[in-house]
């Protein structure tokens, strides 16, 4: 367990100014009444083994685009979640090196257990690492199978091998606002902020759920669209606050002080749906 002496850890990412982890972290320390400092460092896939190297003493790191497949390499260790999704958003230091580790589905498992959606039906949009944890994230919820949306059904091998890793039966079909999958009970869109607004176009009904990672800027034209047709809205807010805590958890061997997290991700971003 880490000690409440001062400790650093940080978030690495490409760009990695607009980073709200920071906010995230720095507040949970506060509330844990730990004297740690958290950074956020601009690291590409081919810097990461040197800014690891430079900082083996540091109580870990959140790892966002465009590392999360770049952290299993590296790591000497891949924790088992980690290895079944093929994305890691975490490193822990180790006995023998760096661990990699995956919140997100424990992030997105959490988001949607405040609404207590409960689907029958999953889409998603999108074939990147948030997908694969979001296909993670399914078991938890007892859905067996979905539906994924991408551009190019091409681009989705590490998704389908994340699918098979876990046992969840995936259908790929082409992204196109009038896809039939469109109308699941629960929309996941893992799409980049702007790259679902086409789909803002297609119906909603208050039966389904949109559950829509791009929290900037909120809510999003899909999200406003969701809205507009009775459809519950959940904010990638909610995502990014819970996978969080998970690694406050994982990093400081503390309960994370989630509340306080809350409010500082509200007061930092307003108006993110939180």
């Amino acid at each position: 367990m880490a000690t409440s002496t001062g400790r650093r850890a940080g978030v690495l990412g490409q760009p990695v100014a607009h980073s709200l982890s920071p906010v995230l972290h720095r507040a949970a320390y506060a509330a844990l009444g730990l004297d740690w400092t958290y950074e956020a460092i601009e690291c590409g896939a081919e810097d990461l083994p040197g800014v690891l190297s430079e900082r083996a003493d540091w109580a870990g790191f959140s790892c966002t685009m465009p590392l999360k497949h770049a952290a299993l390499e590296i790591a000497a260790e891949v924790r088992p979640l980690a290895g079944a999704v093929g994305s890691a958003n975490t490193l822990l230091p180790g006995p023998d090196g760096w661990v990699a580790d995956n919140t997100d589905v424990a992030g997105i498992v959490a988001a949607l257990a405040e609404f207590a959606v409960a689907p029958r039906t999953v889409t998603v949009l999108g074939a990147g690492g948030t997908s694969q944890a979001v296909l993670a994230a399914l078991l938890a919820l007892g859905v067996p199978a979905c539906t994924v949306l991408v551009r190019d059904p091409a681009r989705i091998d590490r998704a389908l091998d994340t699918a098979g890793r876990l046992g969840v039966a995936v259908a790929v079909e082409t992204l196109h606002p009038d896809a039939a999958a469109l109308g699941a009970d629960l929309v996941v869109s893992t799409l980049p902020s702007g790259a679902a607004d086409p789909f803002a176009t297609r119906p909603w009904a208050p039966t389904q759920t949109l559950f829509d990672v791009a929290y900037d800027p909120w809510p999003s034209a899909l999200a406003e669209a969701a809205g507009r047709g009775g459809a519950r809205v959940i904010s990638g807010a909610l995502l990014l606050l819970h996978q969080a805590a998970v690694q406050v958890e994982l990093m400081t061997g503390q309960e994370p002080p989630v509340d306080e997290m809350r409010e500082a991700l509200r007061a930092a971003t307003p108006h993110a749906g939180l």
